[in-house]
């Protein structure tokens, strides 16, 4: 899959020449993955430094669940968690290269501005707060543009697709039109795994995610520990490391050039083992 080779972070490009790894920290009492979830400063700053030591290029803050069925907490909640989690982490670790995951335009605006976050990850895609492009154009800050039928609390309720790749292209082009008018150049594609998705459609998604290419942009895949591996396997999201380990595997040899997980030191192994297949095929 040929990518944009780079991203510009406040004057920082970003090669994605080699896939890059962005871990997940959850300041959240409900995501689906139990040891996601950090609460207080100590154990935020403890996992952030984990990450970082095993290889992370970003980390993603997020102050909402978006698991299946999760109902949105209100701004002031998702402010307090989220933005003194992101003022920590830049603090003990100002190098660090932070994603504010959040749909809301007025909390990635104090993320950005108040509090140093570098990129903004909208799992609406622009949906749930018709400012966000906008913010975007204005702050000049990579995005990542995330597919998802329905939202977290009605996406799983019979989500259908005529042909998945073709639905999901459709989709990114009506929202890429806006973005590219706007003269916004560093967008991130995230195809959305397990967002109003089947695992049949998930598998699908995946085994054709070179497809993606012809959007000319880049790929983030977020795969990790969901439910189309643990449930295909009969186990838990605890049990799911390897699975998640698998299809990482095969979403960078279909051309993904960021992984989103929760266990950084396996995905930086799976960047250079696969990296290592590239180079000699």
């Amino acid at each position: 899959m040929k990518n944009p080779c780079s991203i510009n972070v406040n004057g920082r490009l970003i090669s994605l020449d080699t896939p890059r790894v962005m871990g997940i920290i959850n300041v959240t009492p409900d995501s689906f993955y139990g040891k996601s979830r950090y609460t207080g400063e100590k154990q935020v700053l403890g996992a952030a430094e984990k990450m970082l030591l095993d290889g992370a290029d970003f980390l993603d803050i997020g102050g909402c669940s978006t698991r299946p069925g999760a109902e949105a907490v209100d701004q002031e909640e998702e402010e307090k968690r989220l933005l003194p989690a992101i003022k920590a982490i830049l603090r003990e670790f100002p190098k660090a290269i932070i994603s504010a995951d959040t749909f809301r335009a007025k909390v990635a605006r104090k993320a950005v501005l108040e509090c140093g976050a570098n990129i903004i990850n909208d799992i609406s895609g622009g949906e749930a707060d018709e400012q966000m492009f906008g913010l975007v154009k204005e702050l000049n800050i990579p995005y990542v543009l995330m597919h998802m039928q329905g939202t977290p609390a009605t996406m799983q309720k019979n989500p259908v697709y005529e042909d998945i790749i073709a639905d999901i292209l459709q989709w990114f082009g009506k929202k890429l039109v806006p973005l590219h008018q706007a003269g916004v150049k560093d967008i991130i594609l995230d195809p959305g795994f397990g967002f109003g998705k089947t695992i049949e459609n998930n598998f699908e998604l995946l085994s054709r995610l070179g497809e993606l290419e012809v959007a000319g942009h880049a790929v983030m895949a977020g795969l990790s520990r969901k439910s189309m591996i643990w449930k295909s396997l009969g186990l838990s999201p605890e049990e799911s490391l390897t699975g998640t380990t698998v299809l990482n595997t095969v979403a960078l040899l279909n051309g993904a050039s960021i992984l989103r997980v929760h266990d950084v030191k396996e995905a930086r192994e799976a960047v250079k083992l696969v990296g290592l297949v590239k180079r000699e095929t």
